[in-house]
């Protein structure tokens, strides 16, 4: 018998994570109870979609009632631990836990965790594909899975592995920060103000990020950032080795990469090896080049050969929604950044262009400063374009405007389909268009995916 067997179960949040765990749960034997404050008519989808589950959806509120009986609570990414209910299973004493402790506890495979404020979803599927061309070469009948936070649960894929597979996974602080496990190789990218509307302080998204490490042991390897200063004060909490990645050469011969004279470097057990030139990757932007060095450290603390790694950063072209180019329309090119749901990820989006730029911002504030991304819009937009619930937030951080200076324009849009139509009348050739909102896209779509879809799906309907 396994330990869900018969057991009473608790699942909030009926979004991807929480309906991958419900399958798994109820396929296990376990009664899951599914609980989402949204109503049965907006659920109806996915409702159709675990029909054949032995699962009872209460839905449109969070009763307490639900908890009687229950012996675990499992909750979704988006649900905040202030949530009464979590409060009140945690009153009783109710364990709390989400699709990625659960996997890590239940997983045959060795795994590789990556988190940061900035570039995890780059990071991860370069990892990936990185580790795909080593097996082809070296474990051409094993597998490597690639999910988590990224957008697939890799949950829903855990009973198909094997033991000489490898899984790597992007986690988010609101996972993190109820997790009790972690992977045996973690990386930490960097350390920069996020999520601030759900954790409050630095201090509180800090110590949820960090724990990808609290859990390792001396056998596990840890993969920081050295040119970021939080995530070097975090060095004391590495119990097994270390591998750190920046742009100049360490001080010292440690485990490390780095970038020097236009050529990305790998130094291990003292000695130095070169991995790729710059001028052979295919992402734009410093912010791509710490992602790149942090996926050469990664790879080197899996055993990845150097051809694979080679082989792999050559061949990636970046994930959707990601600086990923949509057209060339009125002269212009389009880019799609809906990823970029932080201020800092627009400003290290901005910096990828030399061009012209026309930039449409906004979506749903995180309780995140806005005033580093206005001083940069003044020297980098000629025109901005502002939409969502955070438009006036920005436009109020860019203080009074010089006529005479960027951005030229400022536009307000209740939507972004409207910014879209919005920027196609200020376009010129030679501008690049690029939306990189710096806000979540919770007040206008249901994630980041589809925004980036229905923005793709508009500038594709331009005539």
């Amino acid at each position: 018998m396994n330990q869900w067997e018969g057991k009473q179960v608790v699942m909030i949040g009926a979004a991807r994570q929480g309906l991958a765990l419900s399958r798994f749960l109820a396929a296990k034997g376990a009664h899951v109870i599914l609980n989402d404050r949204r109503s049965e008519e907006e659920l109806q989808g996915p409702r159709n979609e675990l029909a054949a589950s032995n699962i009872t959806w209460v839905t449109g509120d969070h009763p307490f009632e639900i908890l009687d009986g229950t012996h675990l609570v499992y909750l979704s990414g988006g649900v905040p631990l202030n949530l009464p209910i979590v409060q009140e299973a945690s009153r009783r004493n109710i364990p709390l836990s989400n699709d990625s402790q659960v996997f890590l506890e239940e997983t045959p495979c060795p795994v590789i965790g990556i988190t940061g404020s900035s570039g995890k979803t780059t990071t991860t599927a370069l990892v990936g594909e990185i580790a795909r061309q080593h097996f082809a070469l070296r474990k051409p009948h094993n597998k490597v899975w690639v999910g988590g936070n990224i957008g697939y649960p890799l949950i829903q894929d855990l009973d198909q592995m094997q033991a000489d597979d490898l899984a790597v996974m992007e986690l988010s602080s609101f996972q993190l920060e109820i997790m009790s496990r972690s992977p045996h190789i973690a990386a930490i990218l960097n350390l920069t103000p996020n999520h601030l509307d759900r954790h409050i302080n630095m201090a509180k998204y800090i110590s949820a990020k960090s724990n990808i490490l609290t859990h390792q042991s001396s056998a596990d390897i840890a993969v920081l950032n050295r040119d970021d200063l939080r995530v070097r004060k975090l060095y004391p909490e590495v119990k097994g080795r270390q591998i750190t990645f920046g742009l100049n050469p360490p001080y010292d011969k440690q485990d490390a990469t780095y970038f020097k004279r236009g050529r990305l470097y790998l130094q291990a057990s003292g000695q130095v090896a070169k991995i790729v030139r710059a001028d052979q990757v295919n992402l734009r932007g410093t912010h791509n080049l710490y992602n790149i060095l942090a996926a050469i450290a990664i790879s080197a603390a899996a055993s990845f050969s150097l051809q694979a790694i080679y082989e792999g950063i050559v061949a990636f072209a970046g994930v959707p929604h990601r600086l990923e180019f949509v057209r060339e329309w009125g002269g212009a090119a389009w880019y799609n950044d809906s990823i970029a749901t932080s201020p800092e990820r627009t400003i290290a989006a901005l910096e990828s262009f030399e061009e012209p730029i026309i930039l449409l911002a906004g979506g749903r504030d995180k309780d995140l400063p806005w005033q580093d991304l206005a001083a940069v819009i003044r020297r980098k937009v000629d025109h901005l374009v502002l939409f969502g619930e955070a438009a006036h937030l920005i436009h109020t951080a860019l203080g009074q405007l010089d006529p005479d200076a960027r951005p030229f324009t400022v536009d307000l849009c209740e939507g972004l389909e409207g910014a879209v139509t919005q920027a196609a009348a200020r376009v010129s050739p030679g501008d690049v268009v690029l939306l990189s909102p710096g806000g979540t896209s919770f007040d206008e779509f249901i994630d980041f995916e589809q925004r980036g879809k229905r923005f793709i799906q508009w500038v594709k309907e331009l005539t």
